[in-house]
């Protein structure tokens, strides 16, 4: 971005705001799925929200026909707001609102068991409406060898397993419409287990459901410096698809019935898609040490409070710039941790601009309501910026809190 295209936003927008590329987003979905596809047509992206649910992105989702996956009741909404399907609409997650449980299967969405819980609860529901085709999907855990023991699913080898099979027995209304599993490891070398341990428990059971979901845990695409940061490849798209894809291709070469394959993605699709811009406020040196504060905050671009550098640009905007080595970029909080980056090298003035980039994921969702309110979101993707998240301002953090 140039200075004078900065300057412009700067002073329509202000001193630091989040910078969207939906377009990029667009292009990511268009090109993961047809990497998936080219092995294995019946193949959908269930998208994540909770990366970053920002409705002109799940609108973009919903155009090119993907699904919602959504964790919450909040998310769920969204979906209905925007105008997605009930039909393509997924509910995972820990928790799940009975309520709002009930109102999602009886308009016909899906929603993945997680827990022995959630048996009694569609065990209610189910009774309830006797004559009401009901679609459930059941979440998978089982060992693929990653190191971790996640928490998510259904043990396959535990009698709770077994209970929630028996629903589809027991209640000729439930449809078992999916398996699902999710592991967080976005480590190529572990994909390939995912499929073939859904593969197998299928085979076992006697199963094939309309899904096979195999979650979400996927690396996007990022700057070469961020890249080095990780101590595993980064795998592209199409080596992902190469890893799961041809195994359902040859599982289901001879069947009639070929269940549709499904992942997850968030990150993978919306990680590189979002910059977040800031001013340089002021910069100290203590002790020999460079330091420049800025109206931003690790918060922002990074509150899962990773020690990983992200990409930056810096935009001359300010004085005259000096040469630094080994400066810090602190946030606006009071936290004596907040650093939105370390050991940078290079050109740096009071008021000059500078551009993190690959914060599309998590960031806006998860920034905490912290000594300031959030800042706008603008997409560049249309040559004119248009504003699709304004400002948050002190109203909209405080009129929930009595005074």
């Amino acid at each position: 971005m140039t200075v004078v295209q900065m300057k412009q936003l700067t002073e329509k927008i202000g001193d630091a705001f989040y910078m969207l590329e939906s377009m990029q987003f667009r292009k990511n979905f268009e090109e993961l799925k047809s990497e998936f596809t080219n092995i294995y047509p019946n193949f959908n992206i269930a998208y994540s929200y909770k990366t970053n649910y920002t409705p002109k992105l799940c609108r973009i989702v919903k155009e090119l026909g993907g699904f919602a996956e959504v964790v919450s009741d909040m998310e769920m909404e969204i979906a209905l707001r925007i105008g997605v399907e009930p039909n393509n609409i997924i509910w995972n997650g820990p928790y799940k609102n009975s309520r709002k449980v009930e109102q999602l299967l009886v308009m016909g969405g899906t929603v993945n068991i997680d827990s022995a819980y959630e048996i009694d609860l569609i065990t209610e529901i189910a009774k309830k409406y006797p004559n009401h085709k009901l679609n459930i999907g059941i979440r998978c855990n089982f060992d693929i060898n990653d190191g971790v023991l996640s928490r998510f699913g259904f043990d396959v080898e535990s009698e709770d397993f077994n209970r929630a099979l028996a629903l589809f027995g027991e209640h000729k209304n439930l449809s078992l419409i999916g398996m699902q599993c999710h592991f967080a490891t976005r480590r190529l070398d572990t994909w390939k287990p995912r499929a073939e341990g859904m593969l197998a428990l299928i085979d076992r059971l006697g199963i094939v459901p309309e899904h096979i979901d195999l979650g979400g845990g996927l690396f996007g695409k990022m700057a070469d410096s961020l890249k080095e940061q990780f101590d595993s490849e980064i795998p592209t798209y199409r080596q992902y698809a190469e890893a799961v894809a041809p195994a359902f291709a040859e599982h289901f070469k001879d069947s009639e019935k070929k269940p549709m394959l499904l992942i997850e993605p968030g990150s993978a699709l919306v990680g590189d898609c979002m910059h977040f811009v800031s001013k340089v406020i002021n910069i100290k040196n203590v002790r020999g040490k460079s330091i420049a504060t800025l109206l931003g905050s690790i918060y922002n671009i990074n509150p899962t409070l990773n020690k990983k550098n992200p990409p930056i640009e810096v935009c001359p905007m300010g004085g005259e710039q000096k040469e630094y080595k080994d400066l810090d970029f602190g946030g606006f909080t009071c936290i004596e941790s907040d650093y939105l980056y370390r050991h940078y090298d290079g050109k740096l003035a009071k008021g000059d601009m500078v551009v993190f980039g690959n914060v599309g994921s998590y960031s806006v969702v998860l920034k905490p309501p912290f000594i300031l309110p959030n800042f706008p979101v603008i997409d560049i993707s249309e040559g004119e910026f248009e504003i699709i998240k304004r400002g948050e301002t002190f109203d909209d953090l405080f009129h929930t809190f009595s005074f």
